[in-house]
């Protein structure tokens, strides 16, 4: 699947639009995508036609685009799949950040195709693209231990030790990310997997 050699054009954090959802769990895609800009000093614009903010930055010489889906989670596949079409990103082209409930605070992983898991900025995506095959960077927030408390956990803020966490791991898969645009995925996992 990931033999193509073709690397990632399209980086797309999933999270809820709105400042009382900015510092939640649910949101670390968003943080995640924030943080990549920001290093290359670009700036999201608004596109309405793409129901997004996107902005576009160079890295590792190769011209990508980043998308923060203005949509709600659970409609995130809309707008992932107006710019992908856009602008002709196969899905294997994409890379999705999310926060993942089956991992540790601060793993990540990096894995190409799979199911959604429950989790509706995937579900939507998967949906939309009519493929699971675009990649996920899974950002683990951990889980509360009880299906029931699922909603209010991922829509609240991580305590300071988790958040601090968040954003060492969110730097380590920044480091990663040149590996990644230029589709040396399975060195991009070796480094991101073996993170502590």
């Amino acid at each position: 699947m990931s033999g193509s050699g073709r690397g990632i054009r399209l980086l797309v954090g999933l999270g809820n639009p709105g400042d009382q959802y900015a510092l939640t769990r649910h949101n670390v895609g968003f943080w995640f995508a924030d943080r990549v800009a920001a290093e290359a000093r670009a700036t999201f614009r608004a596109e309405a036609k793409f129901q997004g903010q996107l902005c576009r930055v160079t890295i590792g010489g190769e011209d990508v685009r980043i998308l923060k889906p203005s949509t709600y989670m659970n409609r995130s596949g809309q707008s992932i799949a107006a710019v992908a079409r856009f602008y002709s990103i196969p899905a294997e082209e994409i890379l999705v950040a999310h926060d993942e409930l089956d991992h540790p605070v601060g793993q990540i992983r990096l894995k190409q195709g799979g199911g959604h898991a429950g989790h509706n900025g995937l579900r939507d995506t998967i949906s939309a693209l009519g493929t699971r095959d675009f990649w996920r960077l899974r950002i683990g927030i951990d889980h509360p231990g009880d299906r029931a408390l699922v909603t209010g956990y991922v829509l609240g803020r991580p305590s300071k030790v988790d958040g601090e966490q968040l954003l060492t791991a969110l730097d380590a898969a920044q480091r990663g990310l040149e590996d990644v645009v230029a589709g040396r995925f399975q060195l991009a996992m070796n480094r991101l997997h073996s993170s502590p």
